[in-house]
């Protein structure tokens, strides 16, 4: 893999979001420093509070390591299942960190790539998205687009892909413009592809409360059907990531 083909792994997820990680150490240490001064009954749930939060802390890093350094999902092999067809052309929409762009070139050599970055500190206000941004600057094809205005013309793509992105769209508003502006810019019978971690029971399990960051099923779903596109495919990536593919009619 070159330099330009990069993937996040779980020590650059532990980078980007390393104030979660010291105050999640920092309660572990603190409650189990607390625990040897406190009455015998209440000492029970301090070790037992230090014990948990450093188990959500070692859950999380092992899922990250799982998803990012030892699954397929960075090959993007799963392609195949999902759209029905090489695309011609397509476009990659990112949220300020895309690490999709240069596999995707060098999977598809002779398809037209697009590139639009949604980075906005005042809709995408997440500090690790800020720090992941520093290092792993956009694209230099990139170009900067708003969730209601791609810089696209209308149906001229044969797949928009939203790869870990969407979801750093906090309000649904802007997600609904996001989903109504990339099924403006597919072609009939083009498809918008999205993987995301969802809110569920498997990335709970896997995240804990960290998992509320991500969107639920059933919302990715809603804002297909709002905007008038069908799923037409749905796979499980490495155990706690799903993808979507949906398709205009």
């Amino acid at each position: 893999m070159t330099p330009e083909q990069r993937h996040s792994g779980a020590r650059d997820v532990i980078a980007y979001n390393w104030p979660q990680y010291a105050a999640g150490l920092a309660t572990a240490v603190t409650a189990g420093v607390v625990a040897r001064r406190l009455p015998r009954p209440v000492r029970h749930f301090a070790r037992i509070g230090s014990a948990t939060a450093l188990a959500l802390l070692g859950t999380a890093t092992a899922a990250s390591w799982y998803v990012y350094d030892r699954s397929d999902l960075y090959t993007y092999d799963w392609l195949a299942a999902l759209l029905p067809r090489t695309p011609s052309s397509y476009l990659v929409v990112s949220c300020g960190l895309d690490e999709v762009s240069a596999s995707l070139a060098a999977r598809w050599p002779a398809a037209r790539q697009s590139a639009v970055d949604l980075y906005d500190p005042t809709l995408t206000d997440e500090r690790s998205i800020r720090r992941a941004r520093r290092r792993v600057p956009p694209p230099a094809h990139a170009v900067a687009g708003r969730p209601g205005a791609l810089p696209l013309p209308s149906a001229g793509t044969d797949a928009v892909l939203l790869v870990f992105a969407a979801h750093e769209l906090r309000r649904a508003r802007d997600r609904e413009k996001l989903f109504a502006e990339c099924a403006r810019v597919l072609r009939p019978g083009g498809t918008l592809l999205v993987a995301e971690h969802l809110r569920d029971a498997a990335n709970t399990a896997a995240f804990g409360p960290g998992a509320w960051h991500f969107l639920p099923r059933a919302e990715w779903l809603r804002l297909a059907a709002h905007t008038g596109l069908r799923r037409s495919a749905e796979r499980r990536l490495a155990r706690l990531v799903t993808a979507f593919a949906f398709t205009k009619g």
